[in-house]
């Protein structure tokens, strides 16, 4: 149990240090007009905030390449959370500015004073990131199509049962769903009709023809 005390006071006590190192900086800055200061005040801040997202950047897959929560240097610090989007300090070196970078330009997300407040804002983007993520990966495997089109279902046979249309008795048999057209007997009785009147004028001219010989030969 004592060994464990002292671990816990002494991590509790780095990370006061730290935090206090940070409060050096920004009141350094603070009193002072030069560059370098005023960078490390604007590092001070970020990395802050990184320490409030912390929690945050630790909930998610270690392999997750979609967010960096990365700090990074140079003129301007950045406290990175994707390819698109970052936290910088506003001109009045106070402000934090969370901002996203679109096709139509850069975007600000929300601006406060408060890490926790933009901390809450970017813990909320991370969230809606990652459904926008999820429904995309829904949209693109096809299997939601699939599942929610009624139309598509009920075209679908079943396992093991063929289609009723692809059934065939024999390489000429008719298909076993077809109906028979309705009009086979209306043909069937337009051509007896057509046998009898031919039989009938058959008939009379045969016997026109029987008539007129007999009277030549009378």
């Amino acid at each position: 149990m004592a060994e464990n005390s002292e671990k816990v006071a002494s991590l509790m006590g780095t990370r006061r240090l730290a935090d206090a190192v940070r409060a050096a900086k920004i009141a350094a800055a603070q009193r002072s007009d030069v560059v370098i200061d005023i960078r490390e005040a604007d590092r001070a801040r970020l990395e802050i905030l990184a320490e409030e997202l912390r929690p945050v950047a630790e909930e998610l897959d270690p392999h997750d390449d979609l967010f960096d929560f990365a700090l990074s240097g140079g003129p301007t610090s950045r406290l990175w959370i994707d390819g698109t989007a970052h936290v910088m300090m506003a001109r009045d070196r106070r402000t934090y500015r969370f901002v996203r970078e679109t096709r139509l330009g850069r975007v600000t997300l929300v601006e406060s004073t408060e890490p926790r407040t933009v901390a809450d804002h970017v813990t909320t983007y991370v969230a809606e990131r990652i459904v926008e993520r999820d429904r995309a990966y829904a949209v693109t495997d096809g299997i939601s199509e699939r599942a929610g089109d009624p139309a598509r279902l009920r075209t679908q046979p079943e396992r093991g049962v063929e289609p009723l249309r692809q059934i065939e008795h024999g390489p000429t048999a008719q298909k076993t769903n077809e109906v028979p057209r309705a009009g086979g007997s209306n043909e069937f009785v337009v051509g007896l009709v057509w046998l009898l009147i031919g039989i009938v004028l058959g008939a009379g001219a045969l016997f026109a023809l029987a008539s007129w010989y007999g009277l030549r030969l009378g």
